[in-house]
C-alpha cells in the first residue's frame, strides 16, 4: 500500500478543515459524529448529513506530555487536549501557547497541522 493512499472520511474531513469548511456527519436521529462514519451505531440510520462544526469549542480536559511515543517523540513537551464543540469531543495537540497554561474551560479554535515526527496531518487546537 502506498503512503499516498487516502482514507476518504478522514481525509476530505482534514481538507474540508485546511479550507475552513469543517463538518461532521449527523444522523436523523440527532447524533454526531465524525468522519468516516456511514452509520450511526447507536440507530442504524444511515441517513447522515454534513453540518457545519461549530467555530470554537471549550477544552473539557487537558494534559502536558513530556515523553512522546516515537510518532509524537520531536513535538513534546506538548499539551493533549479534549475539547467539546456541541454535541462533539475531539482529541488533539494544543499549538501556540504554553503546554502548562491550558486549562478547563479554555476557547479554542479547530486546525490541522503535520506532526514533526511523521509528518502525518493531525487535528490541532488554538486558542480563540
Amino acid at each position: 500500500m502506498s503512503d499516498d493512499a487516502r482514507d476518504s472520511g478522514f481525509d476530505d474531513f482534514f481538507d474540508a478543515l485546511t479550507e475552513g469548511n469543517p463538518y461532521y456527519l449527523e444522523s436523523p436521529s440527532g447524533n454526531a459524529y465524525l468522519p468516516p462514519r456511514s452509520v450511526d451505531p447507536e440507530t442504524g440510520e444511515t441517513e447522515l448529513s454534513r453540518e457545519p462544526l461549530p467555530e470554537t469549542g471549550e477544552v473539557i480536559t487537558q494534559t502536558v506530555t513530556y515523553v512522546a511515543g516515537p510518532r509524537f517523540e520531536d513535538n513534546a513537551p506538548f499539551a493533549v487536549v479534549i475539547a467539546e464543540f456541541g454535541q462533539l469531543r475531539i482529541t488533539g495537540q494544543m499549538r501556540d501557547v504554553d503546554p502548562e497554561s491550558v486549562e478547563i474551560g479554555d476557547e479554542v479554535e479547530l486546525g490541522v497541522e503535520e506532526s514533526e515526527t511523521s509528518g502525518e496531518r493531525v487535528p490541532v487546537f488554538y486558542p480563540a
